[in-house]
């Protein structure tokens, strides 16, 4: 099967009279709540649930073994290989699936806010609010443009379909599968919305890079005189809350690329969680949360119709999606110049990392290529002191070329744009999870402030043993006795030896990388 046939079959398919395509907000609603998929909440959102699957099936993701991209791709158990026959077997099933539809709804739109590095897309789904999703997360073209509109890259989305591993060479009833010649992605058996935006996060990740453009998993912002702050962090480290700023506007909240012109948003819309969320905590959010915004596994009360954020019984993973718009402080469209400050953030439960620190190129790359925070005691059962958790450029689930190929972006692009890279830890001063104590969010607040408005590049620093990280001596609105971590330990020599085991752990997980200029880990790394 060649990409002319898998083209001429989508046209076939999206010719039937079952199709409504680029259908409103408004008739999307309607066609949810006729056909039993969701419920209407008091603030107008819609909820669904996803049933068995209630996150992303990482097991379950493959990319297709094709010559083109053969030697490009980092095979392993991110990037599963399936061959194209099989891609080719399961790509009919699911077309014949999807025939047989009552209904089938289409969205085109685009990934990449900047004209000159975006992708055309269109969302071919079964369900009426999966294509609301897509409505919402991705860009939504003008009338001009979805007239002269060509998929670069199509979806094909059929959840109640399901493989049979033994026969379709998945590893479960459930697939995600890219195939770059055919400029198709195939879903099924997981009715899990978010496999629809980071696969084309994932897609993105291989073709930006291709073009010279850095893609990454981090939210944006700006100020009001320009200039740009990316943030990058795992779940739990205050990215979110960080990035929300009342004096900033918002670029996007997870995924951008980095071109030669300057910071670009791949997405049109925000997917954000919602376990414990408030008006009082996350205004923006909480309010952003009406008409056309979709709710995924929220619980809500059966008569009132009132969501209940902190209820977790279906999953700690709640989420929700709404377009960018929905949101006051924003850059529309969203694109923006060359970033002048890059925040790591990271969450050490063990408290020997500082709360912040200037880090040098070869220090960023490393802490890039780590990705590290820390998951808590008690989060999972089995943990009962904190444990490491390193992300690669935080985002390994979505990377399908070579991690050296991104780190090596990244630092060429700080050199050019003389960008200022902090590492903020949000975590624990004082000894680890169980002893320490959480660093004050004012405090986290005030290091930001201060490195976003250049307080921080011209002044003393103290460089910290086996990390070897630039400390600031003084931050405006925070007391200097918390800047350096061994200080708010009663034993120096417990911290010495905490902050020892966690560089072993680092020097351990880089040893994953291949390709990279050994100064990194010389200049970058912890030393012991």
């Amino acid at each position: 099967m060649n990409s002319l046939t898998v083209s001429s079959e989508i046209v076939e398919l999206l010719k039937g009279s079952n199709i409504l395509i680029q259908p409103s907000v408004s008739v999307l609603v309607e066609k949810v709540l006729k056909r039993g998929e969701g419920i209407l909440t008091s603030s107008g959102a819609v909820r669904a649930e996803t049933g068995k699957y209630t996150g992303r099936s990482p097991k379950d993701k493959f990319i297709v073994e094709e010559a083109s991209v053969q030697n490009k791709i980092d095979w392993g158990t991110v990037n599963q290989p399936i061959s194209e026959e099989k891609f080719n077997n399961l790509y009919e099933k699911v077309v014949r699936h999807l025939k047989e539809k009552d209904e089938l709804f289409v969205f085109k739109g685009f990934a990449g806010a900047d004209p000159k590095h975006r992708l055309p897309i269109q969302v071919i789904n079964e369900f009426a609010w999966h294509n609301l999703f897509a409505h919402q997360l991705f860009i939504r073209p003008t009338n001009e443009e979805l007239d002269s509109h060509e998929a670069g890259f199509t979806i094909l989305s059929a959840p109640s379909f399901h493989a049979d591993p033994l026969v379709d060479g998945t590893n479960s009833e459930t697939f995600i599968i890219v195939s770059f010649e055919q400029r198709i992605i195939l879903i099924g058996g997981t009715e899990y919305a978010g496999e629809m935006k980071k696969s084309i996060f994932s897609v993105m990740n291989y073709l930006l890079p291709e073009n010279n453009v850095l893609s990454m998993h981090c939210s944006a912002n700006v100020g009001f005189e320009g200039d740009v702050a990316l943030f990058f962090g795992l779940s739990g480290t205050g990215k979110t809350t960080l990035s929300a700023d009342p004096n900033r506007r918002l670029i996007g909240d997870d995924e951008h690329g980095w071109s030669a012109n300057g910071v670009f948003n791949i997405e049109g819309g925000c997917y954000a969680k919602t376990i414990g969320l408030t008006r009082e905590k996350e205004p923006q959010i909480f309010d952003a949360i009406r008409f056309g915004s979709v709710l995924e596994n929220v619980v809500v009360d059966h008569d009132t119709r009132i969501p209940d954020y902190n209820n977790n019984s279906l999953t700690e993973n709640t989420r929700a999606a709404y377009p960018l718009q929905a949101i006051d402080n924003i850059v529309d469209p969203s694109v923006a110049g060359h970033p002048n400050t890059i925040i790591f953030l990271t969450a050490d439960a063990f408290g020997v990392l500082p709360p912040i620190s200037k880090l040098s190129k070869e220090q960023a790359m490393y802490h890039f290529l780590s990705g590290y925070t820390s998951k808590l005691a008690g989060t999972e059962r089995g943990i009962t002191s904190p444990q490491a958790t390193f992300s690669t450029c935080f985002g390994s689930p979505f990377l399908p070329l070579q991690a050296n190929v991104y780190a090596e972006m990244l630092g060429k692009k700080i050199d050019e744009q003389n960008a200022q890279v902090f590492l903020v830890n949000t975590g624990w001063t004082g000894g680890e999870y169980g002893t320490g104590k959480r660093m004050e969010l004012s405090y986290t607040r005030a290091m930001v402030q201060a490195a976003l408005e250049g307080d921080l590049t011209n002044i003393g620093t103290y460089k910290t043993e086996v990390f070897g990280l630039e400390i600031p001596l003084h931050v405006p609105g925070v007391p200097d006795e918390v800047l350096i971590p061994q200080k708010a330990w009663a034993d120096q020599e417990a911290f010495l030896e905490k902050a020892t085991k966690l560089a072993e752990k680092f020097q351990e997980n880089f040893k994953k990388f291949t390709g990279i200029p050994s100064e990194i880990e010389q200049l970058g790394g912890p030393q012991i």
